[in-house]
Order: C-alpha cells, then structure tokens, then sequence
C-alpha cells in the first residue's frame, strides 16, 4: 500500500494512524463565524482536518429547480438564492486558510465543478476529495488530480464497475478510496463495513477509508478496526440546527470521544508478536503453578 503525505504534516497508510475528517460541509449554514468555530471544535477534538463543500450554484443546480421555493433561516426563496447564500467567496475562504493554520488543523474541500477547483487552487489546499455523488464526472476528477495534491474518492451511490472506471481513468497514484453508503442518515443494516476490506483487496496499493453517514460513533470505530485508514464524519456545533446534514452529524462532544476511542483502538492492536508483558510477570509467579512447559517448534 502505497502512503499518501498531506502537506508534511501526516501520513496515510498501512503503518500510520487513522486520518480523522470532521467533514464540516455546509453544516456552517453561510456563517462564516460559524465555520471557524468549528474549526476550532474540530482542532481541539483532535481531529486532523476539516473538510467544506464548494460549488458553483448555477453549475451543480440543475436549472429545472432554480425557481423552486423553499423555507430557509433567512426565509422564503428560490432554490438557487438558497445555494449561493451557503456558499463561501475569497473573503471567507482566506478566513478559513488563516484560521486552520493558526489552528494547526489541515483543511480542504470536495469540488462539485471545475471552476470549483480552480477557486480552491488560489489557496492551496492540502488534498482534494471527490464527492460520491462526482465519482462518474471523470473531466471533474481529471482536474483535480491534474492539481497533484493527494485525492479521496468517495463511492456512495456507486456501482463496482462505476468504482473501476474511476480508478482506470485517473489511475492509483496519490489517490485513496472511501468506502461509504449515501443515506443521511444511514440505517446499520446499509453501512456495508465489509466492504472497507474488500476494497483494500481489489485495490491493494490504495489507502482505503470510511466517510460515515450514520447516527453513533461505534460502527465507525469498527470501520477502524476492519482496516479503515481514514474515517471522515460530517460535523456540527448542533445536531439540532438547520439543514439536511445534521442529523447525521457529530457535535464536538461525540467528535472528542470518537477520536479517543480511534486512538484507544491504534494503542490496543500491538505487533501480532505474543510476549510476556512486564506486568504480567508478578501474576505468572503467583498464579502459574507449572513452571516450566516444553518447547514445541512448530514445523
């Protein structure tokens, strides 16, 4: 498996710790102020990087629903205000580029145009992902991996042989699969964990992750131990806040747990060497009755 470097700063792959994305998304509502909070959160969650959502509203809005009216916290409009009051200019993604330095947290986005990509590339981002939704709009994943910053592909939605065509058109170097299911929230019996290492079997030189959709922080524990070297889950101030996303967000309590049990999780796995630990020695000489046992070389 090859290991992916994200801005000198981490590491994807076989041998290093799980990479933790607090996917922020939209979730910031167009509240600039909101977004650096949770940045902030995120930070001192431990997470290590946050993720945003940039589109070019007329572009990625499909033009039979521009006019469609609906209720929104700044009121009553049009489905195509309501996508360019969520969205971000130079000003606040300058904000965000400043504010997750002084943080120390890494930051990037999924690109839904290209024009998209080429506003982002003003600000150098550590890394790109692309959204399940994007996974079949090769021109789009050619543009980015053209930027040669490291790119997550994201496989809700997707068929296997959409999956393979993806990676044949772009190629394995510098990329990593996301293992995940577009539901919001997921229902268990949909999350699919096996296939995080089914995927690390037909693709064994990507680093394969976990972008998470459901409610709970357990099964993406789990996605860890089935060999997930990244996990992504969207992220919130308040689950109770509006927007589709949130309901299967974690808010920065739940965020802090899941990152301790993910480390928790790294401490436990070992080498695969059995030993007798240091603390083990004053219960073998209490406890063992039999000193000594033969040695059986296994053939």
């Amino acid at each position: 498996m090859q290991t992916i470097q994200i801005n000198n700063q981490h590491a994807i792959g076989a041998d290093e710790p799980c990479f933790i994305i607090a996917e922020i998304g939209i979730n910031h509502n167009g509240s600039v102020d909101t977004a650096l909070k949770l940045i902030d959160e995120a930070a001192k969650a431990g997470a290590n990087a946050v993720k945003f959502q940039k589109r070019t509203p007329e572009i990625c809005t499909p033009r039979d629903q521009w006019e469609i009216m609906r209720d929104t916290p700044w009121g009553r409009m049009s489905y195509i205000e309501y996508r360019y009051k969520v969205e971000f200019g130079e000003k606040e993604y300058a904000l965000i580029n400043e504010f997750a330095a002084e943080k120390n947290i890494i930051w990037f986005a999924s690109c839904w145009d290209e024009p998209s990509v080429d506003f982002l590339e003003k600000f150098n981002p550590a890394m790109y992902k692309v959204a399940s939704a994007s996974l079949t709009d090769i021109d789009l994943l050619k543009k980015k991996k053209a930027t040669g910053k490291p790119l997550i592909l994201s496989t809700g939605m997707s068929t296997m042989d959409e999956i393979f065509y993806a990676v044949d058109e772009i190629g394995t170097d510098n990329i990593m699969i996301a293992h995940s299911t577009s539901a919001y929230p997921c229902p268990l019996d949909q999350l699919n964990l096996k296939m995080i290492p089914e995927l690390q079997k037909l693709f064994p030189k990507v680093p394969i992750g976990y972008s998470g959709h459901e409610t709970g922080l357990a099964t993406t524990v789990a996605a860890v131990v089935m060999g997930a070297r990244f996990i992504e889950r969207h992220f919130t101030i308040d689950r109770a806040m509006w927007g589709s996303d949130q309901a299967a967000s974690v808010e920065p309590q739940g965020m802090a747990r899941l990152v301790k049990d993910i480390r928790d999780i790294e401490a436990s796995f070992g080498d695969g060497v059995k030993k007798v630990y240091d603390s083990e020695i004053g219960q073998r000489q209490k406890l063992r009755r039999v000193k000594e046992a033969k040695v059986v070389v296994n053939s």
